[in-house]
């Protein structure tokens, strides 16, 4: 097995908890992370827990898909959100977003935590770090969006 950190730190121009709002509702994820197409089976009975399904689209040679079906666990503890997703193939990734005030706005501190088989790492890597930029990317579009409407 081989690991693999990757970390961003953005700006979004909203207070920090309009972000933690956003980062812990599981239906956000949809389209904030390029790969999840579905979310499903949303449980909020444990506190500080939100466990949910969420279907991730994998695309090969722009032919062919795969949808991958993932159980997430976020955990809050503060202004942060954190859990692991393991999806097949032994990959393991762990996540966290912690978020600060700046200025008026939250600076959010993403890393994630990789683990897989040594032939897969340099593939979910760059797929983790597709994400991890997009996702910077989406959510302060969406948010600073949601900000002129309000």
């Amino acid at each position: 097995m081989s690991n693999s950190v990757l970390t961003h730190a953005f700006h979004v121009d909203v207070a920090p908890e309009k972000v933690f709002e956003h980062l812990t509702t599981p239906e956000s994820y949809i389209g904030l992370s390029p790969l999840v197409v579905a979310v499903s089976d949303v449980d909020r009975s444990e506190p500080g827990v939100i466990r949910y399904t969420a279907v991730e689209r994998f695309r090969f040679l722009r032919i062919f898909t795969h949808d991958n079906p993932i159980k997430v666990a976020l955990h809050t503890d503060g202004l942060s959100v954190h859990g692991e997703v393991r999806s097949p193939g032994r990959i393991h990734l762990a996540y966290r977003f912690d978020l600060e005030p700046d200025g008026a706005g939250t600076r959010v501190s993403d890393r994630l935590d990789l683990t897989a088989p040594r032939l897969l790492v340099g593939f979910a890597a760059g797929q983790a770090r597709n994400v991890q930029l997009a996702r910077a990317r989406i959510l302060a579009e969406r948010l600073s969006t949601t900000q002129r409407r309000t």
